[in-house]
């Protein structure tokens, strides 16, 4: 099995509820002990997603032990401002934290209410995160970072945002923005900052729920690529290996 395209797609209208996962996919979540619905800390909506993601390093031989897509499996990781936070994936073999996921989204009718919200989680998660391996936290290989965010595609959150008169003028990029741009452009500064290895930022619908992909840079294709791309950096350090290590 490889993680495609079509898995892609699947999984983003499983999120809607529209269908479900290719059956393949039941594998992989009854491997790493994601059988039961609404067990992913993402939530029920986000199982097909967590499973999906789980199943890059599932094809790359990491054990299911290492794989973690569970509140019962321990999805907490060290912070620095905070003892620990808890993310929505986490796969860690021996000392190296090999890949961690934020699964995120923002749905409407009223975008505006979460929109601060959720700008501030992601920044809060990613500079706690970073602050933590400077402060020698994760001794193993270089941690990575993955986030990947939906947004629901209607009306309200593709019409231009109004921004309030404040002390000092807003940037000129923010004029006229609705809140899908305003999260690409969100999104494209997390990546430029380095504070997530990897983004992946659609639109999407229950009523259309085919991902609409507005930033190339944060598309399924680089997303998938740098997963990819992680696996087999770690793969020429022989991570995973024929130790057996146990997770951290």
């Amino acid at each position: 099995m490889t993680v495609t395209r079509e898995d892609f797609e699947e999984a983003i209208a499983a999120y809607w509820g529209v269908k479900e996962t290719q059956n393949q996919l039941s594998a992989v979540r009854e491997k790493v002990g994601a059988g039961t619905a609404g067990s992913v800390r993402g939530g029920k909506h986000f199982d097909a997603i967590a499973t999906l993601l789980a199943k890059f390093f599932v094809e790359a031989g990491y054990p299911s032990g290492s794989i973690r897509v569970t509140v019962s499996q321990g999805l907490e990781l060290p912070g620095y401002y905070r003892p620990q936070k808890r993310w929505d994936i986490i796969v860690a073999y021996g000392n190296v934290l090999v890949a961690a996921f934020e699964l995120k989204a923002l749905g409407g009718p009223s975008f505006g209410n979460n929109y601060n919200n959720r700008v501030e989680e992601a920044l809060g998660s990613a500079v706690d995160f970073r602050r933590a391996v400077l402060a020698d936290s994760y001794l193993g290989e270089k941690p990575w970072l993955g986030y990947f965010f939906i947004m629901q595609d209607e009306l309200g959150s593709r019409s231009e945002v109004r921004l309030n008169k404040g002390a000092f003028p807003v940037e000129t990029i923010w004029q006229g923005a609705s809140y899908q741009k305003r999260f690409a452009i969100f999104c494209e500064r997390l990546m430029a900052e380095n504070l997530y290895d990897a983004v992946c930022y659609v639109t999407s619908s229950a009523h259309n729920p085919r991902p609409v992909e507005l930033v190339e840079s944060l598309d399924w294709r680089h997303f998938s690529a740098a997963i990819n791309a992680r696996i087999t950096y770690l793969s020429e350090l022989g991570i995973p290996g024929d130790s057996g290590a146990l997770s951290i």
